[in-house]
């Protein structure tokens, strides 16, 4: 059963950092890709990063890149978002997921219909 569980969200101003965790069931962990995927009121789910499992290759939205890092702890099934020199632009609630399918290069996408089995999410709210 694919099931997450994030947690690290917070209230910060512009500038700050925030450290989000999503711990993942044994069945989600074994997926190719891991993504956090951020949904802001009235707004689309945008995937702002992907990690192929395997490898530990990892994608980045264009919004979000030199500012957050994905990572992943294999040991704990844990997938971790760093998110430094944060924008009221970055709030929103905050998921990981995962996916079946990857690119033959081996990494993942950025489209969020390939991620399934939400979490409960994690609000991150950026004040200016």
């Amino acid at each position: 059963q694919v099931q997450f569980v994030e947690s690290g969200g917070g209230s910060v101003q512009a500038g700050g950092s925030l450290r989000l965790s999503c711990a993942a069931s044994r069945d989600a962990y074994a997926r190719p890709c891991m993504g956090w995927i951020r949904q802001a009121p009235g707004k689309e789910r945008d995937v702002v990063a992907s990690i192929f499992t395997r490898t530990g290759v990892t994608t980045y939205a264009d919004s979000v890149k030199g500012r957050f890092t994905i990572s992943q702890d294999n040991a704990k099934n844990t997938l971790y978002l760093q998110m430094i020199s944060l924008t009221p632009e970055d709030t929103a609630k905050y998921y990981c997921a995962a996916a079946s399918s990857y690119f033959s290069g081996g990494t993942c996408s950025l489209w969020s219909p390939d991620f399934g089995g939400w979490g409960q999410g994690t609000q991150v709210t950026v004040s200016s």
